[in-house]
């Protein structure tokens, strides 16, 4: 698959194992961290490169703004008490940002959630819901 800006779009095999896909963003694909206990974005920039800072500042200005938009969502739908933004390119090369929301009650917190095995299906709805209400918060966000 193309980006419409011509770049391609094939996911590294295990973002596409473990993520749904959320939305197209401008600079990123919007995927959900599958099967998480936690609320677990992660952005896959539109790029070839691994490095975020070896990007064009303005590209980096622009993925990074994503990332905040991302924080913002969780912030007003999840509430987390806290929340991780990172990226981790030690099981996956491609170059990809996890925004992740904590809480309290999170069985592994103050942990870091890396790794972890025990896990909590979503559900087809629950995502389609993820969808929708990520929509209507960029919409709003535009407004």
């Amino acid at each position: 698959m193309v980006h419409e800006k011509g770049i391609p779009m094939e996911l590294d095999a295990r973002l596409q194992a473990d993520c749904h896909p959320i939305c197209e963003l401008t600079e990123s694909r919007l995927l959900l961290m599958n099967n998480a206990l936690v609320d677990w974005f992660i952005l896959v920039p539109h790029c070839e490169e691994i490095e975020l800072t070896r990007l064009p500042f303005a590209q980096q200005t622009a993925i990074l703004s994503e990332v905040n938009l991302v924080a913002r969502y969780l912030q007003q739908h999840c509430e987390p008490d806290k929340l991780n933004i990172a990226t981790l390119g030690n099981v996956v090369s491609q170059l990809h940002i996890h925004v992740i929301g904590r809480k309290h009650t999170d069985p592994y917190w103050p942990a870091p959630v890396w790794g972890q095995a025990e896990r909590l299906d979503y559900t087809e709805t629950q995502i389609e819901q993820i969808r929708q209400s990520f929509t209507e918060f960029v919409q709003q966000e535009n407004q």
